[in-house]
């Protein structure tokens, strides 16, 4: 008995030490970077591991210049608009789709079911011209039209996995919302909505995560002109005959992923909940 609780031990030590390793692993070039943003140009590329001190250290100086020098912080406020409409489009959109495909089971709704989960395994690699083209087409070349860009782009993962989640929601509630009077969208926003929140936030951080971090499909439909945060990042790599501001460029990163962070970190005790939640009756 005492062999064997040793053994455990060991197991538990040994997934400890594991866990660490990787997390530092994963730490380690966040803070890489987040060291680097506060050193001179100079010293970014010939010492990046030294710690930023005596001439290395020039404060804010690299923040002020990425965010002034680059067209950041416009890129910054454009992203913040695109990513909040677009995944509060998606949540609303693909909630309301997928409570239709499981309430409502006929041959219809059970071949949109499949054509929302085959749209997961496309690459978009695979349609990115001729999207470009439609989009091009259509005049949704702008920030309000890439919104529903994404929407269609994310729909497939989302309703997936709403739709698991609302297999679990007995439907004697929404029998009795009915009989209280509620027609079907006072029962869809005051009584099935709620419950989805787990799931809800779950999506939301994915989709978050995502449309923050897309560099392609802005860069293909918005272009320069009208540049996010990626792409003014990548832009700002590209200096004249090759004289690169690294240190503004860290400083950027580490504007560019204090947003997201935050935004995880307050959610992410749902994550787990909602993709378990989401994959029960998926």
């Amino acid at each position: 008995m005492v062999e064997k609780k040793g053994i455990r031990s060991a197991g538990a030590l040994i997934r400890t030490a594991i866990l660490v390793i990787l997390t530092i692993i994963f730490i380690f070039p966040i803070l890489l970077v987040f060291m680097n943003s506060f050193k001179s140009r100079l010293y970014v590329s010939t010492v990046p591991f030294a710690w930023p001190s005596g001439d290395m250290f020039v404060g804010f100086e690299n923040y002020i210049n990425g965010i002034t020098s680059s067209g950041f912080l416009m890129a910054f406020i454009r992203s913040v608009w695109i990513s909040v409409m677009g995944v509060g489009i998606i949540i609303l959109c693909t909630s309301m789709t997928a409570w239709f495909i499981v309430r409502v089971k006929d041959k219809f709704t059970k071949v949109l079911y499949y054509i929302f989960v085959f749209s997961m395994i496309v690459p978009f690699q695979m349609v990115m011209y001729t999207l470009t083209f439609v989009v091009t087409s259509l005049f949704f070349d702008n920030v309000f039209g890439i919104i529903l860009v994404y929407l269609g782009f994310g729909a497939g993962l989302s309703v997936f996995m709403f739709c698991g989640f609302i297999k679990s929601i007995p439907l004697e509630i929404e029998e009795a919302a009915t009989i209280d009077g509620c027609n079907p969208l006072q029962t869809y926003f005051l009584i099935v909505f709620p419950m989805l929140k787990p799931t809800a936030i779950t999506v939301a951080i994915l989709q978050a995560m995502w449309i923050w971090n897309d560099y392609l499909l802005p860069y293909l439909i918005l272009g320069s002109d009208h540049k996010t945060v990626p792409v003014a990042i990548q832009l700002a790599m590209q200096g004249a005959y090759g004289s690169t501001d690294y240190g503004g460029f860290m400083a950027m990163l580490v504007v560019s992923i204090i947003p997201i962070i935050v935004f995880y970190i307050s959610s992410q005790k749902y994550i787990i909940k909602g993709v378990i939640a989401g994959a029960v009756k998926g």
